[in-house]
């Protein structure tokens, strides 16, 4: 039989964790989640694997959480390699070269930041998937960013932005669709209570991307817009045709085709539409003249999915752009997704998780100090775990009767989770979603990090709406008989007191 960790046994863990996670950022900067803060998590690991069999918890149960925390992180870690293969596969194609080179003509630098945001919104809302739209569109915009001389890190926040303002209000979303399951809530009216803190957290992004749009001054020349122009032309064969399958993926998407499936498919459909109008520039791309012609075109898709594409065209700027993709480029964010879900599993199994969730409710004394607490344990929950489906889970769960025991409706719960931890978790780079940004825009998570102007907002602008009470809702005469029942098992002696009172206010 185990036991329950002792304070000091919780702590050092915990301190462990933040402590290397620290040290690793100092020494290594934006560098870290290339391999330091993978180590950082594998001890944090060893520590709190320690303190469980300190407690009585066997190996083969540590084991067992550990492969289903993985086994959690499986389809994150497919998804990543798959759009490492579809980079390769649409830059070979030119489908990427085509979105710079006419982003390039179309796109203003004193509003681009603003309308990158907001482009991302409305195609996010449309799929209801934020990895999706910063794999499509998001890749084509840090090459237009980087082609104008703009800052992709401000580039990556405003993708990140309205990818994540899309995410988070789309009915297709899936972590839409899980916050009001978790509580118990109306999805619909989960998304009308969301407006309220999304909207203006949405227009102050906005107007911050503009403010930094007008302020900045591209140093490209015309010559050397021109130029850049010049030698997307001549390595590639640009047309409209090639943005077929980008429009593609977005159609599966928008047809809740899993993303697995929609983005092999994407990936594939670079591969064909490269053979078809890159014919010339696959086969040098090979570079193995003893073989036949098909043989060499067969090779140069094979290795764009593998190692995705290097160019060679003895311009800086493009040839940084455009060498990117291939399954190989992802191994190493995948590296950092497994050691964090290894420490996640280990210190939800051990109870340290549930613990430290206990103790910041005690602090949680008014409705603005609950809300607050749950918006700390989500991002906190995004932070020990890696994924923002167990923060909005675990934290949805636990809070759930605490809010209602206070008589305040399930929708000021799912709204506080989403604003909270569905849009926080892309800012840690060992999540999954942080993870998966980085790795798919070539941004470091730190460096765009302070750009993410939406997802930095909202947590801001739900806590003021917790504890000025606006918009905050009491319980339901809907919600009530669900609600009763699970508080008088939990609370047996005030269950109806506290309905009471919450039908009274």
């Amino acid at each position: 039989m185990s036991r329950p960790l002792a304070a000091w046994e919780i702590a050092l863990p915990t301190l462990t964790l933040f402590t290397l996670l620290g040290l690793s950022v100092y020494l290594f900067g934006d560098s870290s989640s290339q391999g330091a803060n993978q180590i950082a998590l594998s001890l944090s690991a060893a520590v709190a694997a320690l303190m469980g069999l300190r407690a009585g918890i066997s190996w083969k149960e540590l084991e067992a959480a550990i492969f289903k925390g993985i086994s959690v992180a499986l389809g994150a870690i497919i998804i990543l390699l798959l759009v490492g293969m579809l980079i390769g596969s649409w830059i070979l194609a030119g489908t990427v070269p085509t979105m710079i080179y006419y982003g390039l003509q179309i796109m203003d630098p004193s509003w681009f930041y603003a309308a990158a945001c907001l482009v991302c919104a409305l195609v996010s809302v449309s799929i209801g998937s934020s990895w999706t739209t910063a794999g499509t569109i998001g890749i084509g915009l840090i090459g237009t960013a980087a082609g104008l001389g703009l800052s992709v890190e401000i580039t990556a926040g405003a993708i990140i932005s309205g990818a994540y303002f899309g995410d988070k209000m789309s009915p297709l979303s899936d972590t839409t669709n899980l916050a009001p399951a978790v509580v118990g809530a109306d999805l619909f009216a989960h998304i009308r209570h969301m407006v309220w803190t999304t909207t203006p957290s949405i227009v102050i992004a906005l107007i911050l991307f503009l403010v930094l749009g007008l302020n900045v001054e591209a140093p490209e020349s015309d010559a050397q817009m021109q130029a850049m122009l010049g030698l997307l032309d001549s390595n590639f064969n640009v047309n409209l045709w090639l943005l077929l399958p980008l429009g593609l993926v977005f159609f599966l998407a928008y047809k809740k085709v899993p993303a697995m499936v929609s983005i092999f498919l994407g990936a594939l459909t670079g591969g064909v539409f490269a053979l078809i109008f890159q014919a010339e520039a696959v086969a040098k791309f090979a570079n193995s003249p003893d073989l036949s012609p098909a043989l060499a075109l067969f090779k140069g898709i094979w290795i764009a999915f593998a190692d995705g594409y290097s160019s060679n065209t003895g311009h800086e700027q493009i040839d940084s752009l455009l060498s990117r993709g291939g399954m190989s480029s992802m191994l190493t964010t995948v590296w950092l997704i497994m050691t964090a879900m290894v420490m996640g599993a280990v210190i939800e199994r051990v109870g340290i998780l549930e613990a430290l969730i206990k103790t910041i409710l005690r602090f949680a004394k008014t409705t603005g100090g609950l809300v607050v607490s749950t918006i700390l344990t989500c991002i906190g929950t995004n932070i020990v775990t890696a994924d923002q489906y167990i923060a909005i889970v675990l934290p949805g769960r636990m809070f759930r009767l605490e809010f209602a025991r206070r008589g305040l409706s399930p929708l000021n719960l799912s709204r506080t989770l989403e604003d909270s931890a569905t849009i926080t978790s892309p800012l840690i780079p060992w999540n999954t979603c942080g993870a998966y940004m980085a790795g798919t825009l070539g941004v470091a998570t730190l460096a765009y990090l302070p750009y993410c102007f939406f997802n930095l907002i909202n947590p801001l602008v739900s806590a003021i709406y917790g504890y000025t009470q606006f918009k905050i809702i009491p319980i339901m005469p809907d919600e009530r008989a669900a609600l009763m029942e699970e508080l008088k098992q939990h609370f047996p002696d005030d269950a109806d007191h506290h309905l009471t009172e919450a039908a009274r206010s």
